[in-house]
């Protein structure tokens, strides 16, 4: 099955260059519906033809963020070297309000990249 899912640049190209393979999101109804061995296609927000095809190979499914960045490893949910060390879970208030979180839960989505396009080039991804 195919998701389709926004991201912002950053994220996005961190995703691109490897940093990044756990994405972070509300395990609402939308997200409830994603299994491993699905394929969710990121859509750069920026720019609509910059997408990234990638294999789910994992999902780690938690109460809230607190408890989702005690348990998984943050250098590989977005997070750097630069900025490890001030990374909490309220930075997740940015996108999701606290009431979301309560009601819907939180999802680590692990993910295998296997495809980056853009508007001149495609790229598999061994």
């Amino acid at each position: 099955m195919e998701h389709n899912m926004k991201l912002c640049p950053e994220p996005f190209d961190l995703i691109c260059s490897g940093k990044k393979t756990i994405e972070l999101r509300l395990n609402d109804k939308k997200r409830r519906a994603i299994n491993i061995g699905d394929t969710i296609i990121f859509t750069n927000t920026q720019n609509n033809s910059k997408q990234i095809f990638a294999v789910v190979t994992a999902l780690h499914k938690f109460k809230n963020f607190s408890e989702l960045y005690n348990s998984l490893p943050l250098l590989r949910c977005g997070y750097t070297e630069e900025d490890i060390d001030s990374a909490k879970p309220e930075d997740m208030n940015v996108y999701y309000s606290g009431e979301l979180e309560e009601k819907y839960g939180v999802l680590g989505i692990e993910i295998s990249v296997s495809c980056i396009t853009d508007d001149c080039t495609d790229h598999e991804v061994e």
